[in-house]
């Protein structure tokens, strides 16, 4: 099988430094930025991963730049995967290295089917003001992210955007106080199906909290979604796309999540053995 999952916010969370402290060896640094702690992992989680990937293939899959991804040490250099995809799904690496002609092929599919950045920049300039968007990157020349203050967050004008990009071929997903602007083409869903077909179609078992990760979700046979982010708050609205989600929300819902994928696996391990017999 292939586990394919979403990473921050699903299996990696930051803490405040006093939770943190109360957690103790509960929980694993997971990333480092000079120096600080930015993100950790719930220790049995790490665990868990470090049994599964003995079993399957663990796909990382992040909206993070390549760069930001590397930065995941506990991912990136200990747990070592082959293969992650990254910006998105605008980027896969094998053994760390991008997969070229999965690069140009998501950047021409963006060129024949989204609406050119020069003309979408004005329109999104137009609602995303200086008053409450307090950064904004172009990430890896494919989609822009911006951090904002979500209070002040004008809610019917970025659901007017949000339309008006949809029909340009771009899509808008807040996350927290992340807002991210990111071309059709860009997807998770996209990029871990092209995997799918190079490891030789073998089963998806995904997970992922976000509307950015709701094409991962889709592609996969079987998928899990925490319990907090923006899939589960369309789940209580009555809007979710029939997802499981996990009891338990924050950093120990991935102890759920990582449980899901190991009884998943041995369920799948025993209909193949049946099969076969």
């Amino acid at each position: 099988m292939i586990y394919a999952s979403d990473l921050d916010q699903t299996l990696i969370y930051s803490q405040p430094p006093e939770r943190a402290e109360l957690l103790g060896e509960r929980i694993m640094i997971a990333e480092l930025i000079d120096g600080k702690v930015r993100s950790y992992m719930s220790a049995s989680t790490y665990e868990r991963l470090q049994a599964l990937m003995n079993e399957l293939i663990f796909i990382p899959v992040t909206t993070r730049t390549i760069e930001q991804y590397r930065r995941i040490h506990l991912i990136s250099q200990m747990l070592k995967p082959k293969y992650a995809v990254t910006s998105n799904g605008g980027n896969v690496l094998v053994d760390g290295q991008v997969d070229v002609e999965w690069r140009d092929f998501v950047r021409s599919r963006v060129r024949e089917t989204s609406t050119p950045v020069e003309d979408i920049l004005p329109v999104m300039q137009d609602v995303l003001h200086q008053d409450w968007v307090i950064s904004s990157s172009w990430c890896d020349e494919l989609f822009f992210s911006h951090i904002v203050e979500r209070d002040r967050m004008p809610l019917k004008e970025m659901n007017d955007l949000s339309a008006q990009l949809q029909g340009r071929g771009w899509r808008t997903s807040i996350q927290g106080r992340k807002v991210y602007i990111v071309p059709e083409a860009v997807s998770k869903g996209g990029a871990v199906s092209h995997l799918q077909k190079v490891l030789g179609g073998r089963k998806i078992v995904a997970s992922g909290d976000s509307l950015l990760d709701q094409s991962l979700l889709d592609v996969a046979d079987f998928a899990i979604a925490p319990g907090h982010g923006e899939l589960f708050r369309q789940e209580q609205m009555g809007q979710s796309g029939n997802y499981r989600f996990t009891e338990e929300s924050g950093i120990f819902a991935a102890d759920h999540i990582t449980m899901f994928v190991q009884s998943t696996h041995t369920e799948h391990k025993k209909l193949l053995a049946k099969e076969s017999s």
